[in-house]
């Protein structure tokens, strides 16, 4: 049996769980950008709070590191390394494009019943750039996390061959443009459940961070947004 910590403040919502065995007991949710850091170690207390459990009985905390917001990303690996440290816990890292990856893939009927569509997460990186990646349904990555200025040639080889699914923030503005017939557009967001999940899995396999060198994911180090 375990109990993860999971805290994801990479995008505009951010959300720290108290998962056991992936499955998520209590959460917090805060969806003003510009809180997050205030937000973290009041949430953090509040649902360990909630579910009876003491920073003891934790096995182990899992981040987010990136891409996303370069201060959110810095504030959420930040706390988890030092809770970790303290605490004598592993670390677990996911990256935020996974994290949306399996999001859509909870949650859509669409993608989770057609197996041969991939999966494509878009963080908006702003003007028409992006953060994405592009994932099967078993999350390996076919085109790996990367910065992309999207036009109305991007993907065309992927979609000449294959269903997409495109979804997250930054695809509303890729959607304007895309007109290709095998082009899906699914409207989710990262939740605790998927980050829960991920976690588990990482746990369960011991594929732990180094807790020194571990760095947040940046892709592009002037992302900022409104934080």
């Amino acid at each position: 049996m375990s109990l993860l910590l999971n805290i994801d403040t990479a995008t505009e919502a951010a959300h720290v769980s108290i998962a056991r065995d992936g499955i998520v007991i209590e959460q917090a949710i805060n969806t003003n950008q510009t809180n997050h850091a205030g937000f973290l170690q009041v949430a953090i207390k509040d649902i360990l709070n909630k579910a009876n459990v003491g920073f003891t009985a934790i096995d182990a905390v899992a981040v987010t590191i990136g891409p996303g917001s370069y201060t959110g990303l810095r504030v959420g690996l930040a706390s988890a390394k030092g809770l970790c440290y303290a605490l004598n816990k592993p670390l677990i890292s996911i990256g935020t494009l996974a994290v949306l990856a399996k999001s859509a893939l909870n949650s859509s009927a669409i993608i989770s019943s057609e197996v041969d569509t991939l999966l494509c997460p878009m963080i908006d990186a702003r003007r028409m750039e992006v953060f994405t990646a592009v994932f099967d349904h078993r999350l390996c990555a076919i085109l790996p996390p990367c910065a992309l200025v999207i036009d109305e040639t991007s993907f065309i080889e992927m979609l000449e061959k294959n269903n997409i699914a495109f979804f997250g923030n930054g695809s509303k503005k890729w959607q304007d443009i895309c007109h290709h017939k095998n082009a899906v557009f699914i409207d989710t967001d990262i939740n605790s459940i998927a980050m829960s999940q991920l976690a588990q899995e990482k746990y369960q396999n011991e594929d732990f961070s180094d807790l020194a060198y571990t760095e947040p994911s940046y892709i592009k180090e002037f992302y900022f947004n409104t934080i």
